[in-house]
């Protein structure tokens, strides 16, 4: 299990870093002191786990949770002195929290965690995905995050970047301008999720990007066909056609 501590204070990492090292199965892969040497680590190093602590200055832990776009996405467990902020982040779905000072009995109990997490790479990025909603926004809007699947791998997607939601039976697709990943979860939950984001329902198969809605064409009274930015096309259910029209003033 590959390892990364992030703590402002070099006395806490040196307390961790002696703890871990007594773990057989540990490489602690590196140390950083703040935000930004966290980010360059976990996209250099791809550690498996980070200790995070979430006090330090310029950038907290919760920016350097906002900032996380690594294909490879690592468990965060949340290391601090502050009991309320640690609450907080485990709720929000951090693998666990650590209290200072770390004692070796906690620290295994929170090892066996990670372990039993590290097992599913879609459990990590939904545990990613939480706690960057509670992290919120960090000088403008906070983008929203969806996970989507490619083969074996999970990613976190911008709902920005994303196209369309597509249902097909049982499996729903994530339309990118490049690629489509398989979303985790049905296409109501996903809708539901995303609330007044602009995606509007077209279809009961289909959430739409309004921003990457490029044009629409009319087929007969009641059915119209939307063309996305992309050049794909999608069919505006009837019972949808007049709420898509006013949607997009149209």
């Amino acid at each position: 299990m590959r390892a990364l501590i992030v703590d402002d204070e070099p006395i806490a990492r040196k307390v961790l870093r002696e703890e871990l090292e007594l773990v057989k199965d540990v490489k602690i892969v590196g140390e950083a002191g703040n935000g930004q040497e966290a980010l360059d680590q976990i996209a250099r190093g791809e550690p498996d786990v980070v200790f995070l602590d979430l006090q330090m200055p310029v950038m907290n832990g919760f920016d350097v949770v906002r900032r996380l776009e690594a294909d490879h996405l690592p468990v965060i467990v949340i290391v601090t002195a502050y009991d309320k902020y640690a609450i907080q982040a485990f709720e929000a779905g951090a693998v666990d929290y650590l209290l200072k000072p770390v004692g070796q009995t906690r620290l295994m109990q929170s090892l066996e965690r990670v372990r039993h997490l590290l097992g599913s790479s879609l459990r990590v990025a939904e545990s990613v995905t939480r706690l960057q909603e509670v992290a919120g926004p960090s000088g403008g809007a906070r983008t929203r995050k969806v996970v989507g699947r490619h083969g074996e791998e999970f990613f976190l997607l911008n709902t920005q970047d994303i196209l369309a939601f597509q249902a097909d039976c049982e499996l729903v697709w994530i339309v990118t301008v490049k690629q489509r990943y398989l979303a985790t979860q049905p296409l109501k939950v996903i809708q539901e999720k995303l609330g007044a984001s602009g995606f509007e329902r077209i279809h009961r198969n289909a959430l739409v990007n309004v921003d990457h809605v490029r044009k629409m064409s009319g087929l007969s009274s009641q059915r119209w066909l939307l063309t996305l930015s992309n050049g794909q096309e999608f069919i505006v259910s009837k019972r949808q056609a007049r709420h898509v029209r006013h949607i997009l003033n149209w």
